[in-house]
């Protein structure tokens, strides 16, 4: 069964991306400029393009807000745990990785995945139960970065996360109450950021699979972040101290 990207942003990267291969692409009618720049861009990979009316294209989507633009995917296609590793290994950057504790919410997810791909994290870990899986809300909320940066799916995150210790990456959870500040803390190695659920946050046994509990310095009478936020914040503090000790 294929899955569908729908609005132009996403369209867009996605009929450029690399991980999964665009079988066809569906257009509004009558519609402006960036409708036949999709087109033109289409043609030229090779993509079939077929015009249908904005009604039509809120059935294929099942979503209002399609922009006139629908594009048609191949299934997506999650990374084993030891591809994501070998992958690491292979690039010249120490390994960075986000794993995602209970993340049910598809606008959440699909920002979580473009603040990572944005900040050079090479994959993000999701467990299979208790966790949003990848639909069109959050290819859309990614707007194309599913197609940048590999999604692995694991049984069990706990025992992955111990898999990766033994890789010789450490572990640091996100939490409000962590027992050390995310500003004040080195890393430059490789890691593995954790961030939990919406509501909960980390489970207990997550967190004792953590090497140490980092947290967001708070101002302004601010109790706390939206998960996407705060982690965002931690992603964007790997890559500025790898930047600086470059």
């Amino acid at each position: 069964m294929a899955d569908w990207v729908f609005g132009i942003n996403p369209v867009r990267e996605s009929l450029g991306g690399r991980r999964r291969r665009p079988l066809e692409l569906f257009l509004a009618r009558d519609g402006g400029g960036r409708l036949r720049e999709l087109h033109d861009a289409a043609v030229a990979a090779g993509v079939p393009v077929r015009v249908r009316s904005a009604a039509d294209l809120e059935k294929l989507t099942g979503n209002p807000r399609h922009q006139g633009a629908a594009l048609r995917l191949e299934p997506f296609a999650y990374l084993d745990l030891p591809d994501l590793l070998a992958a690491c290994r292979a690039s010249p950057a120490p390994g960075f990785l986000l794993a995602l504790d209970g993340v049910t919410d598809p606008h959440n997810l699909g920002a979580l995945v473009r603040s990572a791909a944005a900040a050079s994290c090479q994959g993000v870990i999701l467990p299979k139960d208790n966790s949003c899986p990848v639909t069109g809300v959050v290819d859309r909320a990614a707007a194309g970065a599913l197609d940048h940066i590999p999604l692995c799916q694991v049984v069990n995150l706990a025992r992955a996360l111990d898999e990766l210790k033994d890789a010789g990456f450490w572990i640091y959870g996100l939490a409000g109450e962590g027992a050390q500040d995310l500003f004040r803390s080195d890393l430059r190695g490789p890691v593995v950021l954790v961030a939990g659920s919406e509501g909960s946050g980390l489970r207990p046994n997550v967190r004792r699979h953590c090497d140490l509990l980092l947290s967001i310095p708070m101002a302004g009478g601010v109790g706390s972040l939206n998960v996407s936020v705060a982690t965002g914040i931690a992603l964007f503090e790997v890559l500025r101290q790898r930047r600086l000790s470059s």
